[in-house]
């Protein structure tokens, strides 16, 4: 129990002159008022002995404050008795202590109430706690609200908050930050404080910046997390500051992370280490990973180890990304089971990689699932690829249920792959919208894929009316760029296409020349094409040739009949027979008949 007569308390009774200056009494007007108080006191004035005990109590003079103080309150004096039970519960006496406290009470004491609810709540009479403490609340005290408060809380009594915020509004810091923290955890409904409409985490707000003005390091913590992630970066700066200052060490690590992102790397590694020798380990772990970051791998995993020796789990994920990049594998694995098996998703998905790398999928398959339960999206998404390897019809449809649930938390390939299965199974709406989720994370693939499938819908090519089609850019062609920008051969293909279906023979030789270029035998094929409208036969007849060396067999026709007419009947007849292995059936057929003409020539 804190002491009931603190300064706070004893200068509520009233009883205590206060200085007219802004400033505390220097010790020669002090002494005086003593001296003056104790005359008047030898002289029977009650106030004067009540007052002078209440000074020597808060002095620490127990034993000179006692019998005044006893003095005073057989006179009836309700300040008198309220410290009188102060002193006795600094002596240990607390049941007559309480005596006295009830006697101030009863006589409407607001002080003493608050200090007799307080006896009874550590004695765990709660009714007469509560029946004392709200006697106090009632009558305007500060601290009786709040322990009202306080105790209707740990009752979860829907009361708690209207005391919390009176006590709050009377400039109780701890009610403000208490009740902001209540306000924050009632979520986004709305309220009515006052006259106005205000949603809880507004009014938080204000709770916290009020707590945090009188010197709470935790509101001020909380201040800083609110206007971080609000954008205000310079206040909430100056707030972690004033937390980081005051001692909290969360906001000592949270102000280094934002001089971390503001450049200050420097500054940023003062202030975690300041946290974690604190015991904060999300600050050890940043300092780990500073150091990792620099090549100090002893230091670093010192800083992963003070993490986990601060209860924070990621040290040991982190020290298994560590000697799993130094490929110290079973080391890896002995820290990603420690973090895994205490909750940490993430190292329970390394894990289960670390296994199948090394053939063990049946270990792995269980470490997948807790990850993916836990919400790993990366879980869930390796938990398909595992089920995708597998060759049961249930195992194809569990696949499906784990990408689809890795793509519903944002993961990429998993939607892709989502869309790639549902359209195999013929459902073109949901493939659609998983290729757009996947084509909106910046997967080419994706991209490609959805403007196939659009490109599949795309109505014919309207005509004015001269007879010339209108071309219009239609929503396939924006995804098969998006697609071709990002190197996208197929894509880059069909970008060409439709470029030189609108007669721009620029853009569409620019596309199937880097489509070519990066290995695609299509574009180097088209481009032949292109290149031989326009004349120029030898450069198209290179990319032909490149087209054909990578199996494609209308190139190879294309170069056979191109030595044809050019009288070059062996090399012809070579590349005849090159686009009749090649095909398709139809080019296969004819490349056939071309051979055997040459050949019939050749012998002739």
């Amino acid at each position: 129990m804190d002491v009931m007569g603190d300064k706070a308390t004893l200068l509520e009774t009233g009883r205590f002159v206060q200085p007219s200056g802004p400033e505390d009494m220097g010790e020669p007007a002090e002494a005086a008022e003593e001296a003056r108080r104790r005359l008047a006191a030898e002289a029977g004035d009650v106030e004067a002995m009540s007052v002078l005990g209440a000074m020597l109590l808060r002095r620490g003079d127990l034993d000179g404050a006692e019998p005044l103080l006893r003095a005073a309150t057989g006179e009836g004096d309700r300040a008198a008795a309220n410290n009188l039970g102060v002193l006795l519960h600094q002596r240990g006496y607390a049941e007559e202590a309480a005596g006295w406290w009830r006697i101030a009470a009863v006589a409407g004491s607001a002080p003493a109430a608050h200090a007799l609810g307080r006896h009874h709540r550590e004695r765990g009479d709660e009714p007469a706690a509560e029946y004392w403490l709200r006697q106090s609340a009632e009558q305007g005290h500060t601290l009786g609200a709040y322990a009202l408060a306080d105790l209707l809380e740990h009752r979860s009594d829907v009361g708690a908050e209207r005391w919390m915020r009176v006590a709050a509004e009377r400039g109780h810091r701890e009610a403000a930050y208490r009740l902001a923290r209540a306000l924050d955890r009632k979520g986004a409904a709305d309220i009515l404080a006052a006259e106005e409409e205000r949603t809880p985490a507004a009014e938080a707000e204000q709770w916290y910046r009020q707590a945090a003005a009188r010197g709470h390091r935790r509101a001020a913590l909380h201040l800083g997390s609110i206007l971080e992630k609000r954008g205000d970066l310079k206040e909430a700066g100056r707030w972690y500051l004033t937390s980081a200052k005051d001692g909290e060490p969360r906001a000592a690590c949270a102000l280094a992370f934002l001089l971390r992102d503001a450049g200050d790397e420097e500054s940023a590694a003062v202030w975690w280490l300041r946290a974690a020798q604190d015991g904060d380990g999300n600050a050890a772990n940043a300092l780990g990973a500073l150091h990792a970051q620099r090549g100090e791998t002893q230091t670093a995993e010192r800083w992963y180890r003070a993490a986990m020796d601060a209860g924070d789990n990621n040290g040991a994920y982190n020290l298994g990304l560590l000697c799993a990049e130094q490929k110290r594998t079973q080391q890896a694995e002995s820290w990603y089971r420690r973090a895994a098996y205490a909750g940490h998703r993430e190292a329970a998905n390394a894990l289960a990689v670390l296994l199948l790398q090394h053939g063990d999928a049946t270990g792995a398959e269980p470490w997948f699932s807790k990850a993916a339960e836990a919400g790993s999206v990366d879980a869930a998404f390796n938990l398909g690829i595992l089920y995708a390897g597998r060759t049961g019809e249930e195992d194809e449809a569990k696949a499906l249920e784990w990408y689809e649930r890795a793509a519903a938390g944002g993961h990429t390939e998993a939607a892709l792959q989502a869309g790639i299965a549902r359209l195999r199974d013929g459902d073109e709406q949901s493939a659609e919208r998983h290729l757009r989720c996947a084509a909106g994370g910046g997967s080419p693939e994706a991209a490609y894929r959805l403007a196939s499938l659009l490109d599949v819908r795309r109505p014919p090519e309207t005509r004015h009316e001269l007879g010339e089609p209108v071309i219009q850019r239609s929503e396939c062609e924006e995804w098969y760029e998006r697609a071709a920008e990002h190197g996208h051969r197929r894509a880059q293909v069909r970008v060409g296409m439709l470029a030189a279906a609108r007669g721009d023979v620029v853009e569409a030789a620019r596309w199937y020349r880097e489509a070519a270029e990066a290995g695609s035998r299509n574009g180097a094929f088209n481009l032949g094409l292109l290149l031989a409208r326009e004349g120029s036969e030898p450069e198209a007849a290179l990319w032909w040739r490149r087209a054909a060396d990578a199996g494609h067999g209308r190139a190879a026709l294309r170069l056979a009949l191109l030595r044809t007419r050019r009288g070059d009947l062996v090399e012809g007849q070579k590349w005849a027979s090159r686009a009749v292995e090649l095909g398709p059936a139809e080019v296969a057929e004819r490349a056939a008949r071309l051979r055997d003409a040459l050949r019939q020539e050749l012998s002739a």
